[in-house]
């Protein structure tokens, strides 16, 4: 196996993984945290429901960021945006370290925390895009796929960092210091994390492929137009396929979690300790996708994820109702790692390759960020109603994420292969699959 990494993947991978510790130590927050001090209630349903909203609330920022960046990416370049989200996202996050309890100050608190999560969502839409196309810009055509991947082993690697931070702050101290002041230490770490990003940063070039277009003119000064006059019928195809990473990241990685706790009456350790294997495993079962989108298609490769997901989701919860540590592992390994990084993978190579350098940041970042606020977003929301409503089954959650992945596949299905593109442009309007 030959992996061809470039420099710039690696810059942009090590900033990724700083600036998505911010995001991921929200998700985790949502679950463990939040409903205690910002949505304290009486029935804990609630309590739950009210933090999966203000977890929803981020991704419903970040089509708008997603656009608004994207299009600026198109036309200023892909490197100056990465900074952009760097700052926002890590500022939002060190605030939130900083937001007084519902206790203490009343429905003031919670109002701060959605105003700051939206502005941690407006950064994140244009975050993961802009890595992926610096990385595949700077990759040359037979390793285009690996490099776009990389990025994702940041994600996992800012996850695995905010999971490890929160899990270490709760074992080592008491409930009740626990959540008073001492999830707030990892929130106001963000800063130092969100310094050294910067830094990282510094050091990425701007993606040849830009450079190229903006000295030959063709930097648009509306890419959202251009992108709908002239790969318009493949944004919905794309926004298909993109229900699949969400799916098989949130369910697993924030829903789970709850439900673990909640439902199976299973220490909070065992779901904690899981993602964190998952995350870990990452660091091989991504780059190994990526470069199997290399060597066979983007879209075998995601197919085999999608399909993997619908046979596996309702294995997935009777493994999680067992209680049992290592089965439940097995069960988030499954659908969080193989799944998940698939999909995740080829998706990132794909992107890169489906639409025309000129828009291509305007057009990843709608066909992800859209479905991500509609999907991903409400995700661990729908699935504690819908586990509430047949008294805390799981059938009625994975039926509803059984048909969202085959939606996913769907639209796989029904778009180009991409690997054989040319590095520099889109492949032809009129490909079929």
């Amino acid at each position: 196996m030959t992996f061809r990494i470039n420099k710039a993947t690696i810059g942009a991978t090590v900033g990724t993984a700083l600036e998505w510790y911010d995001f991921s130590l929200y998700a985790t927050a949502s679950a463990l945290v939040f409903p205690a001090v910002f949505f304290p209630s009486g029935d804990p349903l609630v309590a739950t429901l009210s933090s999966f909203a203000t977890f929803a609330v981020g991704f419903f920022a970040r089509p708008i960021g997603g656009v608004v960046i994207g299009n600026l990416g198109d036309r200023f370049g892909r490197r100056q945006m990465l900074f952009l989200t760097l700052i926002l996202m890590g500022a939002s996050s060190t605030l939130i370290g900083l937001v007084p309890s519902t206790a203490a100050i009343g429905m003031a608190a919670p109002v701060i925390l959605i105003i700051l999560r939206i502005l941690q969502g407006f950064g994140a839409g244009g975050e993961y895009a802009g890595a992926t196309l610096l990385a595949a810009e700077h990759a040359n055509d037979s390793s285009r796929g690996l490099n776009a991947a990389i990025p994702g082993a940041g994600n996992a690697a800012g996850a695995l960092l905010a999971t490890g931070v929160l899990t270490l702050l709760n074992t080592v101290l008491p409930e009740e210091a626990f959540l008073s002041w001492g999830w707030r230490i990892a929130f106001l770490l963000s800063i130092a994390v969100c310094v050294v990003g910067i830094v990282i940063r510094l050091r990425v070039p701007e993606s040849p492929e830009f450079v190229r277009t903006q000295a030959e003119g063709g930097v648009p000064r509306a890419a959202i137009r251009d992108l709908f006059r002239s790969a318009g019928r493949r944004i919905p195809l794309a926004m298909l396929a993109s229900i699949g990473p969400n799916v098989a990241s949130y369910l697993p990685s924030v829903y789970a979690i709850t439900y673990l706790t909640t439902v199976v009456g299973a220490p909070a350790w065992i779901g904690l300790t899981g993602i964190l294997i998952g995350n870990l495993l990452k660091f091989v079962t991504i780059p190994t996708a990526g470069w199997l989108s290399d060597r066979i298609g983007r879209r075998p490769v995601f197919l085999a994820g999608a399909i993997g997901a619908v046979v596996l989701v309702y294995p997935f919860f009777f493994l999680l109702d067992t209680g049992t540590p290592l089965l439940v592992w097995i069960a988030l390994v499954m659908i969080f790692t193989l799944c998940n990084d698939a999909m995740l993978a080829a998706q990132s190579g794909f992107m890169s390759e489906l639409f025309d350098v000129r828009y291509r940041y305007t057009g990843v970042t709608f066909s992800r960020e859209i479905t991500g606020a509609i999907v991903g977003g409400t995700l661990p929301f729908v699935a504690a109603a819908l586990t509430g409503a047949v008294g805390g089954g799981s059938w009625l959650v994975a039926l509803y994420c059984l048909v969202l992945m085959l939606l996913a596949a769907v639209g796989m299905f029904f778009l180009p292969e991409t690997r054989r593109a040319s590095g520099a442009r889109a492949v032809a309007e009129d490909a079929t699959p």
